[in-house]
């Protein structure tokens, strides 16, 4: 007999051979209230930009991250090094007002993030450059010249 225990959303176990699975009272609250209110809120307040997801490359001479984070400028963003660890941020706030016979309607919204990434030892931090085109921003993290990685080469045998 197989010993797999599955834990629910609510902390509980549960044993996976039972033949009936009855949702546990707390379980089922939250699945009622969780599947209701979640649409209500991320139709209606959760519009902002939503943390953005990073790519990461290494070659033998650098690493790049990319980011795709589009509809911003690149004022936007807030770079940082300090104690190697690389910050990635970005605030936008934005009015909008529309006026119509007596109509007048106001709109506002205020999004954000952060990201931080801890920069590895071979990186120079000295020559860090960053460019933002067509919603990508680019970050190029060159390698100190120890840490590059040298040519395969041939070794006479004497």
């Amino acid at each position: 007999m197989s010993n797999l225990v599955n834990v629910p959303k609510n902390g509980s176990l549960a044993n996976s051979n039972s033949n009936v699975n009855f949702p546990t009272w707390p379980s089922w609250l939250d699945e009622l209230f969780n599947r209701d209110l979640s649409t209500v809120f991320t139709s209606n307040f959760n519009t902002g930009i939503t943390l953005p997801k990073v790519n990461i490359k290494e070659t033998a001479d650098a690493f790049l991250v990319e980011m795709a984070v589009p509809g911003l400028k690149k004022s936007d963003f807030h770079l940082e090094i300090d104690n190697q660890e690389l910050s990635i941020s970005t605030e936008k706030k934005e009015e909008n007002e529309q006026k119509e016979e007596n109509y007048t309607r106001r709109e506002f919204g205020y999004s954000s993030f952060k990201r931080t990434f801890t920069l590895p030892e071979s990186v120079n931090d000295e020559e860090i450059n960053a460019n933002y085109k067509d919603g990508i921003l680019s970050i190029f993290l060159p390698k100190k010249e120890e840490a590059k990685q040298k040519p395969a080469r041939s070794i006479k045998i004497s």
